[in-house]
């Protein structure tokens, strides 16, 4: 089906009557076009959220009652229109959308019209869940983690021992929604569910941002932690190791159908040796006896496996011109605004310089999976490798040698990081992949530059 539909028109139409110009335009956002929302829909509707006389409430109740559609396009757009305001309209939106009960009821949701509608609504269902997941969040921690400051100073930095173990299964809560997506490359074959993509690979970049830091924090205080403060932290970092593993997977998916591979980060692994250490960590205070080779490697292999992950693992290519005008014959194309250039930090890193605004070709990306022309950044850049002095590393006592190995691989030792800046002036480009027909609008621009610390 493409274009507007008789209903369509017949809906705005009333809506016009009636002077309710906000639900109007979510009308006209959530057609029956096979294709993402427009970007003057969307516009009109974030400019709606930072105006005081709205109705918040009012625009929400437009949005769900859109969902109520039997038409998995009407439904999938009402989903994606309301994530994009959750993203970038004001506030108190998704402060109000927090604030209720229930959100969206589509777990049962079926299009059952044709083939496609099968296939769409899998998706629709899973999309609901990971919105009504992101609203919980919020409502649990009062802020969204996508959003908050990062850096030594940031949110998931600072805080104390017993609120980070409380915080950090909130956001894997979020992320296992996110990634049960679940979505292959072969079955983004329209502009609907790519705009939705694009969104989702958005929020699971800034998602994991916050997550990493919370992981540091943890790794910080870990070795000062009491018995039962080990244990849960022992846990929460061996789920964040498996969902390293899912993670890198989303990824891949990314890069299948078009992002810039500078655009992806390179997510190294922690040595098996940093878990072996927490975990023998653990069974001394509980009294258990230490293995002697692990006791051993504390004086050998443990601070050269460490020492590794501060190699640089992510060479980014620089893509010449004439991969930018490929790009725009395959996705129509739009001039990218400048993005600011962070410095690089030491210690450390995954590499989420790239994806922030550092590396290679940079982009933007609009709502709806639109897709805009590479511009070609600086070349490569080294990253200076931290030295551990050997000497002072390792202690007769295993405890306070962890501790120091800790401390001095640049988790806990004040180094300066530039916080990621939120206020969208530019957003990242995505390049794209040949099933992706449609033309969307460009969105709201989000810019963050930084560089993530990680074990």
């Amino acid at each position: 089906m493409s274009g507007q539909s008789l209903t369509d028109r017949i809906t705005a139409a009333q809506h016009s009557v009636t002077g309710s110009a906000v639900s109007k335009t979510v009308c006209k956002a959530t057609t029956h076009e096979i294709m993402g929302p427009k970007k003057k829909h969307l516009d009109y509707l974030i400019q709606c959220t930072n105006e005081m006389n709205v109705n918040i409430p009012q625009l929400a109740d437009s949005l769900f009652e859109r969902t109520t559609n039997s038409s998995w396009v009407v439904v999938f757009k009402s989903l994606i229109t309301t994530h994009h305001l959750m993203v970038y309209g004001n506030e108190r939106f998704i402060q109000y959308l927090a604030s209720r009960n229930t959100l969206f009821n589509l777990s049962n949701f079926l299009d059952k019209s044709g083939l496609q509608g099968y296939d769409m609504s899998t998706f629709i269902r899973r999309y609901s869940r990971y919105l009504n997941e992101k609203a919980v969040s919020y409502r649990q921690v009062a802020f969204d983690f996508t959003k908050v400051k990062r850096g030594a100073d940031g949110v998931m930095r600072t805080m104390n021992t017993e609120k980070l173990l409380k915080t950090v299964p909130i956001i894997q809560n979020q992320m296992d929604a996110l990634l049960d997506f679940n979505v292959n490359s072969n079955e983004l074959t329209n502009g609907v569910i790519n705009a939705a993509f694009m969104l989702l690979f958005k929020d699971a970049i800034r998602l994991f941002a916050a997550y990493n830091e919370g992981i540091i924090n943890l790794l910080e205080k870990y070795f000062d932690m009491k018995k039962n403060q080990c244990k849960e932290g022992l846990d929460i970092y061996k789920k964040f190791l498996t969902r390293m593993t899912r993670i890198s997977e989303f990824l891949k998916v990314a890069e299948q159908v078009g992002i810039d591979r500078g655009d992806i980060p390179d997510l190294s692994q922690a040595p098996s040796s940093l878990l072996d250490a927490l975990e023998q960590h653990l069974a001394s205070l509980e009294g258990k006896k230490i293995k002697d080779s692990t006791a051993a490697s504390s004086t050998s292999k443990l601070p050269n496996d460490l020492l590794d992950l501060q190699q640089p693992t992510f060479h980014p290519s620089v893509h010449p011109m004439s991969t930018a005008s490929q790009v725009a014959s395959t996705w129509g194309g739009f001039t990218p605004s400048p993005v600011a250039q962070p410095h690089p930090s030491a210690g450390l890193n995954v590499d989420f310089e790239s994806v922030f605004g550092n590396k290679s070709t940079n982009v933007i990306v609009d709502s709806g999976g639109g897709l805009l022309k590479p511009t070609v950044a600086s070349q490569n850049q080294n990253l200076p490798v931290a030295k551990l002095p050997p000497s002072k590393l390792v202690s007769d006592d295993l405890d306070s040698s962890l501790a120091n190995l800790v401390g001095n691989l640049g988790i806990g030792n004040g180094t300066t990081k530039n916080d990621v800046n939120w206020s969208q002036p530019g957003e990242k480009k995505l390049t794209g992949g040949s099933n992706w027909q449609p033309k969307v609008a460009p969105t709201t621009a989000w810019n963050a530059a930084t560089m993530i610390q990680f074990m």
